[in-house]
């Protein structure tokens, strides 16, 4: 029952438990003959690393002493039972140190070690280099050498030029980033803060080069006594509005008004554009109004000119989208109130939309002065048009007032645009100068659209639209209370086929009922001259348009205009807030309206039949015709062959 100490010279020494291996009972002879496997002497003297196939197998041994000692589990799909192994790393496998070097980066750090020789004969007797061929591994090893230190200091030439290459690029790239915006917010926030604001002198701007808004120059002319002359308003104690807000459509002379009153003032002037201080990085925009400001103070007196005003001092509004974008205009409001009195410094704003402006921004004491800038009237566009004409070689001849007349609602930079088309129609027509006929072409040319002379048009689509047009001129012709009758034409313009244009006398501030019923007669001329002249099954779809502008006339003559008598002077903005009731009683006035307006058409073309036939057949012949060429028509005289 005590343990059971034996040994086998030259294999290993045991101490068994024969109690924990269930071998209790047997005798020391028995248990050495059950346990091990028998010895013969020549394997107990080999040594222990050379392997046998008694000493090497990949099945399971018949003995339960070797299966759990002996046994070595090794990596693959089967177990390996060797005894040199299981006496080597069982019993003494020694522990090797791997430092803080894990094995698997062993391989990756290690490099190979060279041949370890003093010098070169050490070299040739390692290698067993033989006599006969030393000599020549010598001057050979001493090329080599000689290449290799070659090779290494162009190596090392090249990787530091590399280097400096490197450094050079990353300091201009580094100078780039500093001064390119929308690049980085820790090299700078934004661009242009940090130069100063460069004003101009408006010497050659004066109110002599602004026609067509007499009112609003006589409203700004205190504003250029203020800055010649500031003593003569500080004197009495009155104080001169700190901004002026300009309001109009575009193209009417904003800009050119603000630059007019630096101009005769003589004073610098800050032009600076609304959508400039919206940027993409917080606080931009805030940035660049106090450098502004800055600048504009330290050059008093002068002028600060936001154009697009709407653009930056817009309502503020909680938008998740734009979290930030009350700090811009919040810095114009303090801006503004940092002025003191009379200190010299004119803020001009302009804007096109002043509904979409701060509440806070146009009150007293900020743009408390509000100058409207319309479109011209006729006599305004005359007075623009004669100094758009003295610019350009241009027939003596010509009447500036003619084409004013028949721009209505052109502002100064359409009148300009046209002046400009006419003198490049002139120059491709290879003309001295310009003429009516090339304003009226730039006229009709911005009105209606290009000529399009290429459309390949049938005989029959001509026919009907020269009866059509022949019927709206007819209608024009004979109604007592219509526009004259400018032109008439059956050349295609843009989307449609012809045209007969209309010339005020003068500007229309209001129209009378008998007027607005007249311009709804001249648009039913058109398709009445179809059902006439072809029948109802051939009228075609060119009378679109004119009914849409006869139903919007109609409709605003009953609901806005009050000239209805069913329903009264009440006004109806939005029909769909109205009853059932009501909004079919409004479509009724507007069909009778209509109805009405179609049936005199009809009877003032069945009674003019033979000029209705007459005007179309001329239209046919010349294709174009003026006021005057139509009224010979008209009267029955030969028009001359042109």
């Amino acid at each position: 029952k005590k343990p059971f100490n034996f040994k086998i010279p030259g294999i290993f020494e045991a101490v068994l438990n024969l109690r924990e291996l269930g071998l209790s009972d047997l005798g020391t002879q028995q248990v050495v003959k059950s346990v091990l496997p028998w010895l013969s002497p020549q394997e107990m003297s080999r040594p222990l690393c050379v392997q046998t196939v008694w000493r090497t197998s990949h099945l399971s041994t018949h003995s339960f002493f070797h299966n759990k000692y002996v046994f070595i589990q090794s990596r693959g799909f089967k177990t390996l039972r060797t005894k040199t192994r299981r006496l080597n790393s069982a019993f003494n496998r020694q522990v090797e140190s791997e430092g803080i070097t894990p094995s698997f980066m062993k391989g990756f750090l290690t490099r190979d070690k060279g041949v370890e020789a003093e010098n070169i004969d050490g070299l040739l007797k390692d290698k067993n280099i033989p006599i006969g061929q030393q000599e020549s591994f010598k001057r050979g090893f001493a090329e080599g050498f000689l290449k290799a230190q070659t090779l290494t200091q162009r190596s090392q030439d090249s990787v530091r030029r590399t280097r400096l290459i490197l450094l050079v690029l990353l300091v201009v790239g580094l100078y780039g980033i500093s001064k390119t915006p929308f690049i980085s917010v820790r090299f700078r926030t934004t661009s242009g803060l940090d130069s100063a604001v460069d004003p101009v002198q408006m010497k050659n701007v004066t109110f002599e080069h602004v026609k067509g808004v007499e009112e609003a120059k006589n409203e700004l002319q205190e504003v250029v006594e203020f800055l010649k002359n500031p003593q003569k308003f500080t004197a009495l104690g009155g104080k001169l509005p700190k901004g002026v807000l300009l309001i109009g459509p575009p193209g009417t002379g904003k800009t050119l008004l603000a630059r007019a009153v630096a101009g005769e003032a003589d004073v610098p002037f800050y032009y600076a554009s609304g959508s400039e201080f919206d940027e993409m990085f917080v606080g931009v925009g805030a940035s660049r109004i106090r450098n502004l400001f800055r600048e504009a103070k330290s050059n008093a007196p002068c002028v600060i000119f936001i154009d697009e005003l709407d653009s930056v001092g817009g309502k503020r509004i909680e938008s998740p989208m734009h979290p930030y974008s009350r700090q811009t205009i919040n810095q114009l409001l303090a801006e503004m109130d940092g002025f003191k009195p009379n200190e010299g410094v004119i803020i001009i704003g302009a804007t096109n939309f002043p509904e979409a402006l701060d509440n806070a921004l146009i009150r007293p004491g900020r743009f408390d002065m509000q100058v409207t800038v319309p479109k011209p009237d006729v006599k305004g566009r005359t007075e623009i048009l004669k100094w758009y004409l003295k610019k350009i070689k241009v027939d003596p001849a010509i009447d500036a007032s003619i084409i004013a007349r028949g721009t209505v609602g052109f502002s100064g930079a359409d009148l300009e645009n046209l002046v400009n088309q006419a003198a490049l129609k002139a120059a491709v027509d290879e003309k001295d100068m310009v003429t009516l006929k090339e304003l009226e072409f730039a006229k009709d040319k911005i009105l209606m659209g290009p000529e399009r002379r290429s459309a390949e048009i049938d005989k029959k689509n001509k026919q009907i639209t020269a009866f059509h047009e022949s019927g709206h001129a007819i209608v024009a012709y004979y109604t007592k209370d219509a526009m004259p009758i400018n032109k008439a034409t059956i050349m295609p313009r843009g989307p449609s086929l012809g045209h007969v244009s209309m010339l005020p006398e003068n500007d229309r501030w209001s129209e009378t009922r008998a007027q607005l019923l007249a311009q709804m007669d001249v648009s039913m001329g058109g398709r009445v001259a179809e059902e006439i002249i072809f029948g109802q099954e051939n009228i075609t779809t060119g009378a679109s348009s004119d009914f849409d502008s006869a139903t919007k006339i109609a409709k605003m003559m009953v609901t806005r205009f009050g000239m209805c008598e069913k329903l009264g002077v009440m006004t109806y903005k939005d029909l769909t807030a109205q009853s059932p009731e009501t909004q079919a009683a409004v479509e009724h006035e507007v069909r009778v309206l209509l109805k009405d307006s179609y049936d005199r058409a009809t009877a003032l073309l069945k009674s003019h039949a033979k000029e209705h036939k007459n005007l179309a057949e001329a239209l046919l012949m010349y294709e174009t015709l003026d006021a005057k060429e139509i009224q010979l028509v008209l009267e029955g005289k030969t028009l001359e062959t042109r």
